[in-house]
């Protein structure tokens, strides 16, 4: 891989998608990104890089796209723990995008994919937590279903179609650039600001700054083994009320609220609600049933030896990465 070669990024219109192409650009790579919808190209305006319109969704735009490409960083996913129809707007997309993006990148002569995989296709049943272990056991999120078993098909095309690939597994990603509609894991920074989180849920997140992970594809591109899995994460999780408490010390002006421990089936009964509301409303509920039974007081820690000695990952450590990412969300008070 060449610094003057052709990449390209799916999804380039998200956190880590968009973050990934100013990377790649200030390393002097010619980069091509794609996003579902053009009027989502206005955070490409200030940067040097081809935008085309490619859907994971549609095999042919991607072969379009992957033309003359070497290096495809496959970050284009659905990324969403709620939907209406999980099925079919989490699982199946992803499934279907995994195939379509790989079949493509094939046919158009890629060289080499990095799979943007997640910390949810770990096996966290064994502690810490690292990539030997294998897939999560546990069945009952389409989104975690669909990484699991995304990344195992992104595998056996790989190997059945002779294209090298690297499976990245990022944790909650946050910090600059960030654009609207925020993701998944700088929303709960956003429902701490806005003092929206009024009980003690006992779940931790696994908290890395999205350049950290940026770099990390890179060098996933650049030295990782093909067939292997990193991890793009910290050693240790901060539970959402010590990540509240930390916001709170940051900020006094904004009095924060420690979250207050409340009985678990109190929970299950406030996310059973939100989930009643969410299907009159449409609008993703703040807490669901399912994330207190696989998420409350689960423990997460990482070994991420594999990225460190094969990559040369070093991440920030989650504490400074939290710090950085509610300073970017006070600066950019339009994202709260």
């Amino acid at each position: 891989m060449t610094n003057n070669s052709l990449v390209l990024v799916s999804g380039a219109n998200g956190h880590l998608g968009n973050n990934l192409v100013r990377f790649l650009i200030k390393k002097g790579f010619r980069v091509r990104a794609t996003v579902r919808n053009m009027e989502h190209a206005v955070c490409f305006k200030d940067l040097d890089c081809e935008v085309v319109q490619a859907d994971i969704t549609d095999k042919a735009s991607f072969l379009t796209a992957l033309q003359g490409v070497e290096t495809f960083y496959a970050v284009g996913a659905a990324f969403k723990l709620w939907a209406k129809d999980p099925v079919k707007e989490i699982y199946e997309v992803n499934m279907i995008g995994t195939r379509n993006t790989i079949e493509a990148a094939a046919e158009a002569g890629v060289k080499r994919i990095v799979y943007v995989s997640s910390i949810a296709a770990l096996d966290y049943t064994h502690l810490p937590t690292k990539e030997s272990l294998g897939y999560n056991p546990d069945r009952r999120n389409m989104y975690y279903n669909s990484k699991n078993d995304g990344e195992k098909l992104a595998f056996q095309l790989a190997k059945k179609l002779g294209i090298e690939l690297v499976s990245v597994l990022p944790g909650a990603m946050i910090g600059k650039e960030a654009f609207l509609p925020l993701n998944v894991s700088y929303g709960v920074l956003k429902l701490i600001l806005n003092r929206q989180i009024p009980m003690d849920t006992k779940i931790t997140l696994n908290w890395v700054d999205v350049q950290d992970v940026a770099e990390g594809c890179y060098l996933a591109a650049k030295k990782g083994r093909s067939g292997e899995r990193y991890i793009l994460a910290n050693e240790k999780c901060m539970t959402i009320t010590d990540t509240t408490k930390l916001a709170q010390q940051l900020y006094p002006e904004l009095d924060l609220k420690i979250p207050g421990s409340v009985p678990k089936f109190m929970l299950y009964a406030i996310a059973g609600w939100m989930e009643f509301y969410a299907k009159l409303s449409g609008k993703p509920p703040v807490l669901t049933t399912k994330e207190i039974a696989m998420f409350s007081g689960l423990q997460q820690d990482f070994d991420i030896s594999k990225s460190r000695e094969e990559l040369g990952f070093n991440p920030k450590n989650p504490e400074q990465a939290v710090k950085e990412a509610l300073a970017y969300l006070m600066e950019h008070r339009n994202l709260v």
